[in-house]
């Protein structure tokens, strides 16, 4: 059997395992997670030959609708991302789960990943122009392309109706999942969204409103 090579990138995961996507325009298919750490979370330091195998083991291991490639900044990783699919070279579908904020790594691993999916949760920091640019970047190279917006409480029809007008004119093939908060009892769902989805129908038409799987069947 050949030898892990030691050397090259390596990225802290912190998990991969099987589960059910809780949002974005594969809300409800079964996923392989592959959790990218964040600071202080327990992972694993992997090689892209390690996590080459171990997406080979697991695909042929359990049914699976594809995979997300997810957690805290998985483009942090970008170089092992791309050595892993290289090396890999499966058929099924790579979704590329980020929140947007590293346009400029995208490229490096759009080779080997299906779709580009952007979750945006509208909170402090986030730049909604390298959001933007990042869905710019996946549509250049012919990669289906999606947003799924989280609302906060606090978020307004403005800003939600703004973001969707941006979204048209800079990736306009870009599809866009709404999740509202639920306010009340489980389930029950703001009628302001029914209005606000009428309002942004008449920017885009790829949008949807759909509530988002909760824990502990949905997984991201």
């Amino acid at each position: 059997m050949p030898q892990l090579r030691t050397t090259g990138p390596t990225a802290a995961i912190a998990g991969i395992a099987p589960g059910v996507q809780s949002q974005g325009i594969w809300c409800g298919r079964r996923q392989l997670f592959v959790r990218f750490a964040a600071e202080a979370e327990t992972a694993v330091l992997y090689t892209s030959e390690m996590l080459a195998r171990q997406l080979s083991r697991s695909v042929e291991q359990s049914a699976l609708h594809s995979i997300s490639l997810c957690g805290r900044d998985p483009l942090a990783s970008s170089g092992l991302i791309a050595a892993a699919l290289d090396g890999w070279r499966g058929s099924t579908p790579i979704m590329l789960d980020i929140d947007g904020q590293r346009p400029e790594a995208l490229p490096e691993v759009l080779d080997g990943v299906t779709l580009v999916q952007v979750t945006l949760d509208f909170s402090d920091g986030v730049a909604p122009e390298r959001v933007l640019a990042s869905l710019v970047a996946a549509a250049a190279a012919g990669k289906e392309h999606a947003v799924a917006l989280v609302p906060r409480d606090g978020t307004s029809d403005a800003q939600l109706l703004r973001f969707v007008e941006q979204t048209h004119a800079a990736a306009p093939g870009t599809k866009i999942v709404v999740h509202p908060p639920t306010t009340g009892s489980p389930g029950s769902l703001d009628r302001r969204y029914a209005t606000l989805l009428e309002q942004a129908m008449g920017i885009h038409r790829e949008i949807q409103l759909t509530m988002r799987i909760p824990t502990p069947a949905g997984t991201r």
